[in-house]
């Protein structure tokens, strides 16, 4: 009995990029987040919730942030245009990823190309979000410390991914945490 979902999933709120359907996973399996452009941002009190909850309490030893190529979300972040708020305001986090990331996105000539970039870039920057939470951070350690702990890695384990809602098929992405961990400790220990 009860809820004991394996993964927690963030994703866009894109109807084309439901959670369960996209892993091939049973109703019930996935606990879900979605909001526009599977963002993680730090004063999204519903997210940190359920990040919160899914991590202290469900317990899921994996944490899948799933971006899609053709997101409006960041399509819109693209364009010089003001989308008044509150969605400015959210795609102004988006913004901020290209502003990180703009040497490259800027040296990719093909805008769809450049968009496709973008997306991936954003599910990383989302990643590393998540990572740098103080819950994800106290869990991990007492996952590490924790002789009991039944997984031969430290959970919760944080996974980037993109869905191809034209080909219906899910890509990992790479994310070196340890590149960013020893670039970034002295800022968020």
């Amino acid at each position: 009995g009860g809820h004991h979902p394996n993964y927690m999933w963030i994703g866009c709120s894109d109807a084309r990029v439901p959670a369960n359907e996209v892993m091939g996973e049973d109703a019930g399996s996935v606990f879900v987040v979605r909001n526009v452009a599977n963002m993680v941002v730090n004063t999204d009190f519903n997210l940190m919730s359920a990040l919160q909850y899914a991590v202290t309490v469900l317990k899921v030893p994996h944490i899948i942030v799933c971006g899609h190529y053709d997101c409006g979300g960041v399509r819109a972040s693209m364009e010089a245009k003001d989308h008044v708020p509150p969605l400015e305001n959210w795609l102004r986090n988006i913004r901020d990823v290209y502003r990180l990331h703009r040497v490259e996105l800027d040296a990719i000539d093909d805008p769809e190309e450049r968009h496709r970039r973008l997306v991936e870039l954003n599910v990383i920057e989302q990643c590393l979000n998540i990572f740098k939470t103080g819950v994800v951070q106290r869990t991990r350690v007492e996952s590490y410390k924790d002789k009991a702990h039944n997984f031969p890695y430290t959970t919760p384990r944080i996974h980037a991914a993109v869905f191809n809602p034209k080909t219906g098929t899910m890509t990992p992405l790479k994310v070196d945490f340890s590149e960013y961990i020893d670039d970034l400790h002295e800022i968020y220990d």
